[in-house]
């Protein structure tokens, strides 16, 4: 199929349901950069290494360069977005539970917004999709246990993983810097921590990017009544819109993120933001080689505990940690019912 944005535009303006499809997965994208993509900064911004505003726009940047880089190397993570539910060889109905579903996502992301807490996206896409696909199908045939198996497998690495390498790299900078002055190490982890959430803005790209992705490009094989093939090639136009998107999203709302995040949860010093920026974005460097669609808010927010947990258990604020635990646990059954209510009320709108 041809992927140029002249034709994907041409496709838009003659199929409203498509359009709409894409305005909601952009909706979707935006409130990604509120909710999601501000976890990538939380660390630099609080231990006052870069201001807000700097930050974000090095955030764009770099989830671009994720995009764009990993998308050439692997795209399995695409892939594995496009095929884990199949909205049938209807065309019409395929469309209008596809648009239910990302609708839903986008509730769930704003009401975790409001309430400052940093939930998956990833997750909330996935179980949109879920819950949209059950609904048109009336049952499970529409969801593919194979591929849905690898968001169990994302859910514990991303976990377990997080918080072992967050300890892990701590222990280790604690280690190598004990007989160092703390003043004299303060400029260079101020370096240190600017690359670090670099990283972790490459890595999101990286993931989240591709996810979204997957999805524009369901739209339009879904609107066109056409499988989605083996292996897909992504435009580059697609990368360049899904980050600056992103961007704008995180510009708008990101503060309330970064406090829960940076700030609530642990109090943070330079040292302990560089170490759980580089456990984050290693953890999600391994998920994304080997195609497995992890969430980087879970990646990010365990590493950041697994940085507390060296000096004591007690530095981290288990309130927090319980709201987000909460909110991580209700994603998947909560964020799938919306989306199968929604596309209930969707077949009989449209």
């Amino acid at each position: 199929m041809n992927l140029s944005l002249e034709y994907f535009w041409g496709q838009m303006t003659q199929n409203p349901l498509l359009f709409l499809a894409v305005l909601l997965t952009l909706g979707v994208i935006f409130v990604n950069g509120w909710t999601d993509a501000p976890n990538a900064i939380a660390t630099c911004v609080v231990t006052r290494c870069m201001p807000v505003r700097a930050a974000i726009f090095m955030s764009a940047a770099f989830n671009f360069l994720g995009v764009l880089l990993m998308s050439l190397v692997n795209a399995t993570v695409a892939e594995t977005i496009t095929k884990m539910v199949d909205f049938g060889s209807n065309s019409h109905e395929a469309i209008v539970a596809l648009s239910a579903a990302l609708f839903a996502i986008v509730v769930w992301a704003v009401l975790a917004w409001y309430f400052g807490i940093p939930t998956s996206e990833s997750h909330a896409l996935i179980a949109g999709l879920t819950g949209g696909a059950i609904a048109l199908h009336n049952g499970l045939q529409g969801v593919n246990g194979s591929e849905w198996i690898k968001v169990v497998y994302g859910l514990v690495i991303s976990v377990v993983l997080g918080f072992g390498l967050g300890w892990l790299v701590c222990r280790l900078v604690v280690a190598i810097f004990r007989k160092v002055n703390r003043g004299k190490t303060e400029k260079g982890f101020r370096a240190a921590q600017i690359f670090g959430a670099a990283a972790m803005s490459f890595m999101h790209g990286a993931q989240d990017g591709q996810k979204f992705m997957g999805v524009i490009l369901l739209c339009l094989f879904l609107s066109n009544g056409q499988a989605v093939p083996k292996a897909i090639e992504l435009p580059i136009w697609i990368m360049l819109l899904c980050s600056v998107v992103m961007g704008v999203g995180t510009s708008v709302g990101g503060k309330k993120i970064i406090k829960s995040v940076g700030m609530d949860m642990v109090k943070l010093e330079k040292y302990q933001g560089f170490s759980a920026d580089l456990a984050a974005s290693i953890c999600l460097l391994v998920s994304s080689v080997f195609g497995i669609p992890v969430s980087t808010t879970h990646a990010k927010t365990t590493a950041i505990m697994g940085v507390g947990a060296v000096k004591r258990l007690s530095a981290i604020n288990f309130s927090v940690v319980k709201d987000m635990g909460m909110t991580w646990i209700l994603t998947f059954p909560g964020c799938g019912l919306i989306g199968f209510i929604m596309t209930k009320l969707f077949m009989w709108i449209f």
